[in-house]
């Protein structure tokens, strides 16, 4: 049962339950909704970086809101996580009532005009332990999101007396499998999300090497959320499982069937198929043949299950398309997200119309939906 969220701005509508979406990050440009559809999903995440270019744009037409909109109006349910990236721009977190924060505030609104009431979880902060500066993942990175998160539940009581679409989460945590991970900034974090009836739980972003840290990141929300509150997992994978193999000799079997010097390695392979995409018999045989990853092929079954079997899983989504920055600098030492998504479509070429696809996990992901 939600906590009771009195006055105006409560949620309205069904709350998500165990539901399995698809996410596309900051870039929906490779992503159409009939590609959501074919992998029979109901729900669709991104997030906005929150810069300086919503100051001067029209923040409905950004492209990553503009996609969450037309997936709202296409009867798609839909996430938007609000990402503030102050490591990335080397910015300082904006103290309360100074004038950095009222921009900062102002950018919020401009947003909130754009989307509250129309998609149906908002999610504030993307990553903020990693987006902010090292010196400051303690006190002031929760006073400054917390901030803005009492200015976003204003906003929506002030806008929404009789009720609003939109539900609030806090997101997203990482690390939570290492100790470094689990700080006192954490434990404020969620107890933040407790002691707050407006805000519906919190978002977990387990990038781990194995199901079992990912378990670590279930045990640690789960066991110190209230009842009523719930979590998000809008992204997650094993990318550093493959992170560990990108330097690995490829199969015996693969080099000799594909005609491959035998010393070939794997981010090698990966990169001749972002070159010169393979047919999809060549790139489900390159992942079936490579110890690594065949091994792990239940991995999203099984990470959802993980998920639905807490009973605190709201939504989680996964990597819906292989996005250009994935591919971008490709080497031994970029991290190969691009192993994750449902879709193949940068290392594998269209076919008979139909789009490439890591098949091991589009075809999970599908019988996800109706289990």
């Amino acid at each position: 049962m939600q906590p009771e969220v009195k006055g105006g701005g409560a949620p309205t509508g069904e709350a998500p339950n165990g539901a399995l979406g698809v996410n596309f990050n900051e870039d929906p440009s490779d992503m159409n909704l009939a590609q959501v559809r074919a992998v029979s999903a109901k729900w669709v995440r991104g997030f906005v970086p929150m810069t300086d270019y919503l100051d001067t744009h029209d923040p409905g037409r950004q492209q990553a809101i503009a996609r969450l909109l037309d997936a709202s109006g296409s009867d798609f349910r839909t996430i938007l996580s609000l990402k503030f990236p102050f490591l990335t721009l080397k910015q300082s977190l904006p103290k309360v009532g100074s004038k950095e924060m009222e921009a900062q505030l102002k950018r919020v609104d401009r947003v909130l005009r754009a989307v509250m009431g129309k998609t149906d979880i908002l999610t504030i902060g993307n990553e903020p332990f990693l987006e902010t500066r090292k010196d400051e993942r303690d006190a002031r990175l929760n006073v400054f999101y917390e901030h803005v998160a009492e200015h976003v539940i204003a906003y929506r009581r002030k806008n929404f007396p009789q009720g609003c679409r939109t539900r609030l989460h806090m997101g997203a945590l990482n690390h939570l499998d290492k100790k470094d991970g689990r700080t006192k900034a954490t434990e404020r974090w969620v107890n933040f999300v407790n002691r707050k009836p407006e805000i519906e739980g919190l978002d977990i972003h387990p990038h781990v090497d194995s199901l079992q840290a990912a378990g670590r990141y279930v045990q640690y929300v789960v066991s110190r959320l209230d009842k009523g509150k719930k979590f998000l997992a809008t992204e997650f994978s094993l990318v550093q499982q493959w992170e560990a193999h990108m330097d690995d000799k490829i199969p015996a079997a693969y080099a000799e069937k594909y005609k491959v010097p035998p010393n070939t390695r794997v981010w090698q392979v990966i990169g001749n198929a972002i070159e010169k995409p393979f047919p999809q018999k060549r790139w489900d045989d390159f992942l079936a043949m490579s110890p690594w990853f065949a091994s792990h092929k239940d991995y999203l079954t099984q990470q959802v299950h993980m998920f639905r079997e807490s009973g605190k899983l709201a939504v989680a989504t996964y990597g819906a398309v292989q996005i250009k920055s994935m591919q971008t600098g490709w080497g031994a030492h970029k991290k190969p997200w691009i192993l994750n998504p449902l879709y193949a479509n940068r290392t594998v070429r269209g076919e008979n119309g139909r789009v490439g696809r890591t098949t091991v996990w589009f075809d999970s992901f599908r019988a996800l939906q109706d289990s």
